[in-house]
Order: structure tokens, then C-alpha cells, then sequence
């Protein structure tokens, strides 16, 4: 039986503070649920309303109330399915010919859909700036669509990392050489932050400046969403790999 106290506890892993307090991150949709069941992230326990019956026989689920599964949502029209995960430890090796890396980006549309981004292109590690929007966000997860359980997600000082890896570095700008001229077998390629770009500090560390040239003959449009940017970059690098 679901007490208050665990939708007071669940309804607090909508807040960065408590997940990592917790060590726990919500997961919600059947989909979504079955992604990660199927990983090797672990589950604690599956809340599921009594039309969903797709959990009836794991010892895991407990059948909730439309009410409770409401109030325990982060969504504003909740699933009939949620789930709670333990987080991983930031702990994978990262051993990669292509690592995507994401500098202070905020928004946690983008940073879900450039994770299942990298699970459709195959990209296996993304390293984020320790400012980067917390990939365990709802939004976050909900957005990648249970990619997050085949993408691994590393926080890390990204001067630290970028100094230490042998991978050449490469960086997306307004200016640089294009996408579409350069054959990228294997590197770090560094995406920015939705507003500013490429902080200053990771700039001095870029080996390689490539851009998203425009064709469009009234050239007014300032820049493109940082997920749209991530499509195209991965494109141009896995498309030589046909």
C-alpha cells in the first residue's frame, strides 16, 4: 500500500537536492519503464495504474490511484506508469573513437533529445560541464525517450578533461571550417552552451574550429538550436562510416 510519505519522498525527486540526496531519479511512461528495466540501471520500485498490466508480475510493482500517480508526477498529464531508478555512479571509463561534449547547455529539452540523439548515432559517452542541466531532470528523461539507459552520461571539469584526453578536439562555431569538408574518424567534438556558445575557457582548448555553414540567401538567423546543431555534426561524422 503507497503511504503520503512516499509521494511526499517521490514527489521530491522532482528536485536536483533530493535526487542526489536519494541517489534516486524518476521514470516515467511504460515505454520509458521498460527501457530501463532492461538496462542495468536498478530499480527500487514501479507505481502503475490498474489498466496497465504490463507489471502485474514483477515483485516491484505496487498498483497506485489516477490521484496518487498524479500527485507523484512530474508530468502535467501524467502517464499510467512510474518508476524509481538508482543512479549510477559517474564512474564508466570512457573509451571512445567519438565522444560528444556539452558545455553548460540548460535547457533539458535539448540535452534529452541530444542523448537519444547519440543512442541513434551510436555514441556511447557524453561528457558534460559540471553546469550542465542535471541529466536526471524529468524533463530530461523524459525527452530521451529511455536512451539514457544505453548513453553513458559523465559530469566532469571539461578543462580537466579535454587536457587529458589523446582524442583530437574539435569545436562547433559561427566560424570555422565546415561540417561538410571534414572527415572526423575519431576526436571530441564540443558543443556550447544555448545563448553564449563555447565558454572562453574551453575555447583555449579547441584544436579545431568546424562550423554549420548557411545557404539561405538573407543570412539573418543568429545561430541553431544546440540539438538541431548536434544532428547535423553527427551526421557529417558517422555518414563516412557507410
Amino acid at each position: 500500500m503507497l503511504t503520503k510519505n512516499q509521494i511526499k519522498l517521490i514527489k521530491q525527486l522532482h528536485q536536483k537536492k533530493y535526487r542526489n540526496l536519494y541517489q534516486t531519479f524518476i521514470v516515467e511512461g511504460e515505454k520509458n519503464v521498460l527501457e530501463f528495466l532492461n538496462s542495468s540501471f536498478e530499480c527500487e520500485n514501479i507505481y502503475f495504474l490498474k489498466s496497465q498490466n504490463n507489471f502485474l508480475k514483477n515483485s516491484k510493482a505496487i498498483e497506485v490511484k489516477d490521484d496518487q500517480l498524479k500527485q507523484m508526477s512530474a508530468l502535467s498529464t501524467p502517464n499510467d506508469c512510474l518508476a524509481i531508478f538508482k543512479i549510477k555512479p559517474n564512474d564508466e571509463e570512457i573509451n571512445a573513437n567519438i565522444v560528444l561534449v556539452l558545455d553548460q547547455i540548460q535547457d533539458p529539452g535539448n540535452l534529452g533529445t541530444i542523448i537519444r540523439l547519440c543512442d541513434w548515432f551510436g555514441v556511447e559517452h557524453v561528457v558534460c560541464s559540471p553546469d550542465t542541466v542535471d541529466v536526471y531532470n524529468p524533463k530530461v528523461i523524459q525527452a530521451t525517450m529511455g536512451s539514457l539507459s544505453r548513453v553513458h552520461v559523465h559530469y566532469l571539469p571539461l578543462n580537466d578533461f579535454l587536457k587529458s584526453t589523446s582524442l583530437p578536439i574539435y569545436g562547433t562555431f559561427m566560424s570555422g571550417s565546415s561540417i561538410y569538408e571534414e572527415k572526423i574518424e575519431k576526436g571530441c567534438i564540443v558543443m556550447g552552451n544555448e545563448a553564449n556558445g563555447i565558454s572562453a575557457a574551453v575555447e583555449k582548448l579547441i584544436a579545431k574550429k568546424i562550423s554549420i555553414p548557411r545557404f539561405g540567401k538573407i543570412q539573418k538567423t543568429e545561430s541553431l538550436n544546440v540539438a538541431v546543431a548536434t544532428t547535423i555534426c553527427l551526421n557529417e561524422v558517422f555518414r563516412f562510416r557507410l
